[in-house]
C-alpha cells in the first residue's frame, strides 16, 4: 500500500513564540521519501525532533514576529507492525482525561450497551454515536468534552472520537485518541479517530464514517485531544492563515464501510 500524505500550514507570529508541531507520520511507519520544510520570515529554520509515546514526533521551531510556513510531504510504501500493547497502556487508557468524561457518561454506557462485548462493542458504540451526533463542521470549539458533544447532538470529528472513547472506558475497555491522516477523507482535513484495546490488539473505531479505516496514517496517539493537536504555541499570539492536507493512496481498493480495523 503506498500512501502520499502531506500539509502546507500558513502562520502569523504577533511576537516571540515556540511552535510545536504534530504533522508528520509517526515513527515506525516505512517511509520511502519524506520532507519537512520550515521558514520564518523568509529564512529557513531547522525544527527539532522530540520523540513523544507511540511514535509520536514533535518538532518544535522558535521564532520572533512575523510570517511562518511549513510544509511536509511523505511517501509511506507499505504498513507498520501491529501497535504495541503494554500493562501501562492497559491503565492509562482506562482513566480520565480533559476531553473524556468516563464517569459521567457511566450510566449512559450501562444502559445502552448492557452485554456486549469485544468487537461487537465497538460496533455497537461507534453506531450509537454516528446515530446520535451530526457531523457539522465548525459546530464544536476547542474546549469542547465528550458531554458537551453529546448535549449538543453534532460535532467534528474529534468529538465523535471523544464521544467513543468515553464511552469505552466507562465500560472498562482502554481507548485512546489517534491523529491521523485519513486518503479519502472528505471534506480533506487533519482526521481524529479513537483506538480501542479488545483481545489484546489496537482497533480503530471511527464513528464519522468519512474515511475508509485501512489506508490510515499514523501522526498522534494520545489520552484525547490534548495530547494529538497538530499545532501548539507557547508565547505571543499566534494566527493559523492557511491550512492544506493531502492524503492519497494508490492501487488499493478502500472499504468504507466498515466501522472498525486493526491500526496500521
Amino acid at each position: 500500500m503506498i500512501r502520499n500524505i502531506g500539509c502546507h500550514l500558513e502562520l502569523t507570529l504577533s511576537g516571540p513564540s515556540e511552535l510545536v508541531f504534530s504533522v508528520s507520520a509517526a515513527r515506525g511507519l516505512p517511509l520511502s521519501t519524506e520532507f519537512l520544510v520550515v521558514s520564518a520570515a523568509g529564512q529557513l529554520v531547522t525544527p527539532k525532533e522530540v520523540l513523544d509515546d507511540h511514535g509520536t514526533r514533535l518538532h518544535l521551531v522558535r521564532a520572533d514576529a512575523g510570517p511562518l510556513v511549513l510544509d511536509y510531504t511523505a511517501t509511506i510504501d507499505g504498513v507498520a507492525a501491529p501497535a504495541e500493547v503494554t500493562e501501562v497502556d492497559r491503565l492509562r487508557y482506562l482513566r480520565q482525561s480533559r476531553y473524556c468524561e468516563a464517569d459521567s457518561l457511566a450510566p449512559t454506557a450501562a444502559a445502552e450497551f448492557a452485554g456486549l462485548t469485544g468487537p461487537a462493542l465497538l460496533v455497537s458504540v461507534a453506531e450509537w454515536v454516528n446515530q446520535r451526533v451530526a457531523y457539522v463542521s465548525g459546530s464544536s470549539t476547542g474546549t469542547d468534552s465528550a458531554l458537551d458533544t453529546l448535549l449538543a447532538r453534532r460535532g467534528v470529528c474529534r468529538d465523535f472520537a471523544h464521544l467513543v472513547i468515553a464511552l469505552l472506558r466507562a465500560l472498562g475497555v482502554p481507548a485512546r485518541l489517534a491523529a491521523v491522516y485519513a486518503p479519502g477523507l472528505s471534506p480533506m482535513e487533519f482526521h481524529a479517530v479513537a483506538e480501542a484495546l479488545v483481545d489484546d490488539q489496537w482497533w480503530a473505531v471511527d464513528a464519522t464514517r468519512l474515511a475508509p479505516r485501512q489506508s490510515l496514517v499514523r501522526v498522534a496517539t494520545g489520552r484525547d485531544a490534548a495530547d494529538t493537536a497538530f499545532l501548539s504555541s507557547f508565547g505571543d499570539y499566534v494566527e493559523l492563515n492557511a491550512l492544506e492536507v493531502t492524503a492519497v493512496v494508490g492501487d488499493f481498493e478502500l472499504d468504507d464501510q466498515s466501522t472498525l480495523t486493526a491500526l496500521w
